[in-house]
């Protein structure tokens, strides 16, 4: 049983962990396989600028799964929930006929009324995300090319290990910062029209001016590329160079319209929405 804060919202989110979608056995640590199953669901409610209360793990798994991985998996499940003194509330097991099947259910909180959704941007607001962008994208494309031994978890803790901007998110919810706001989690271009939609906006997007990770060269990894667990979010004021200790960067602004553009070198572009899509080519 569990009973919210008087005056709160309930904020619900549930996100699926697929072994060869997700994540690679071969590739990703247990321990970071079970970090990220809790993170993906911890950043959504980030993005409301929530708290979150309590999760629930449904985990699917092969017969012959060596107990050991399970072990580590929920290390690195607990060791997350502990930082924000989230309790493991309940969930299911059941035997997989292939892979790992991990779903994360996060039940969060806000005061009713103030969360941060993402219709409530409007033409003139300035387009501001937290972090840098493209990290994650890098990581995977040196994993793709079979750089597995050269890409070590202690050196890349942003993508395997990364942290959800909760205390900014809530920063931005109790300042009333933000107008409209969505986790990056697959990626810049997607997300953004995914806020533009439920908005009924355009946007303009500056190419210099996105923050991204390994420098201007991944560019297309910083736009395009998922798993960044960054927020993006629209803004009626000029905000300082950091919320809650986290960088925010301004990358453009909202339009009127529906077009979503990109600008580089002085030149506009349609920007689509090229990051991940399910069942999509």
């Amino acid at each position: 049983m569990l009973r919210l804060p008087a005056g709160q919202e309930a904020l619900v989110t549930t996100d699926f962990s697929l072994e060869g979608v997700h994540f690679r056995r071969q590739w990703h640590p247990a321990e970071s396989v079970g970090h990220r199953c809790l993170a993906r669901g911890l950043s959504d409610i980030a993005a409301m600028g929530g708290i979150p209360l309590a999760a629930f793990l449904s985990l699917a798994l092969p017969e012959k799964l060596p107990q050991r991985w399970v072990d580590a998996f929920m290390r690195g499940f607990l060791s997350l929930a502990k930082k924000f003194s989230l309790p493991l509330a309940g969930g299911d097991t059941a035997q997989s006929p292939g892979g790992v099947l991990a779903d994360i259910v996060v039940l969060g909180s806000a005061p009713r009324g103030t969360a941060v959704l993402r219709s409530g941007a409007r033409p003139g607001d300035s387009l501001y995300v937290t972090g840098e962008l493209g990290g994650a994208a890098l990581v995977l494309e040196r994993l793709l090319r079979g750089s597995r031994k050269k890409v070590q978890a202690s050196r890349h803790p942003a993508y395997f290990f990364p942290v959800p901007r909760l205390a900014t998110g809530r920063m931005l919810r109790e300042r009333k910062l933000a107008a409209a706001m969505i986790d990056i989690s697959d990626g810049l271009s997607t997300d953004l029209r995914h806020l533009c939609e439920e908005s009924g906006v355009g946007a303009r997007v500056y190419a210099e001016q996105v923050p991204t990770a390994g420098g201007a060269a991944n560019l297309p990894f910083a736009l395009h590329g998922g798993e960044d667990y960054e927020l993006l979010f629209a803004a009626r004021q000029k905000l300082p160079a950091q919320v809650a200790g986290v960088p925010v960067t301004r990358i453009g602004e909202v339009t009127r319209g529906s077009k979503i553009v990109l600008v580089e070198g002085g030149k506009q572009r349609d920007l689509p929405a090229e990051g991940w899509e399910h069942f999509s080519r």
